[in-house]
């Protein structure tokens, strides 16, 4: 959650982070947007641009947002050069700054916030992130294997086999809701076909299915929803898939 001083943030704002272990070896870079040459330090770093059209990151004094690190909505003004998710069972150091326009500079870093996924899961009654099932499925990436428990999937009231799945996983949201949502209602449903409890997230997959309807979501289809409309679901089921709701993460 980013919260605007007093002068608000018009321009938006950027989040930054590293592991803790990172921290403790090298600390933050000497320069705030490139890697310290003399210390190798590396760091992950998101931008959420109020300028953008249609942006919900130019926020007034004192206005706040919230945004999921590692699971990022890519929505208008957002981009990161680190889309995967956090690592579970680690520890992470944060900070963050708001951007600068033709009226106000940028402001200093806030203070260092620590912050620790939830612990590995080990169980088969555990959840898997969209990230993981994009790359463990029917096309799976690098040495991985294949580990869908189903060949298709319903979304809303279309059918689609597990190519077209994957091509849905392996296109991004762009600012599209639907696809963010599909993203996370995938791995949702992936996860309970793997056996993990769905009692958390059922009334959540059923208003996702209900919101989506007949769209075909892309590039399968056409289809498309407002980010605004699908951010609610998509938390929940983020938080589904990274374990702090239902059975909890895998290992």
């Amino acid at each position: 959650m980013f919260t605007a001083g007093a002068t608000g943030a018009p321009a938006g704002f950027s989040v930054q982070w590293m592991t803790k272990e990172q921290y403790d070896v090298s600390g933050w870079p000497i320069v705030s947007d490139v890697p310290d040459p003399t210390t190798q330090s590396s760091f992950c770093k998101a931008s959420f641009s109020g300028n953008a059209n249609l942006s919900r990151y130019n926020l007034a004094a004192n206005a706040t947002v919230t945004v999921k690190v590692g699971e990022f909505l890519f929505d208008n003004g957002a981009s990161t050069n680190c889309p995967s998710v956090l690592q579970c069972g680690k520890s992470y150091v944060f900070r963050a700054f708001a951007h600068a326009n033709s009226s106000l500079q940028k402001s200093d870093f806030t203070s260092n916030l620590t912050c620790s996924t939830l612990a590995c899961g080990s169980t088969g009654t555990c959840t898997y992130t969209q990230g993981y099932w994009k790359t463990h499925g029917p096309v799976p990436t690098g040495n991985n294997v294949n580990e869908w428990a189903v060949t298709s999937l319903t979304l809303g009231t279309v059918n689609y086999t597990d190519l077209q799945l994957q091509s849905i996983f392996n296109t991004p949201a762009a600012g599209n809701g639907l696809i963010a949502l599909a993203h996370q209602l995938m791995a949702a449903k992936l996860n309970v076909a793997k056996g993990a409890d769905a009692t958390a997230i059922a009334s959540s997959i059923t208003a996702a299915d209900a919101l989506i309807g007949s769209r075909v979501i892309p590039p399968v289809g056409s289809g498309s929803l407002a980010p605004s409309a699908t951010s609610t679901l998509i938390e929940a089921l983020a938080n589904y898939n990274e374990g702090a709701t239902g059975p909890g993460h895998c290992d």
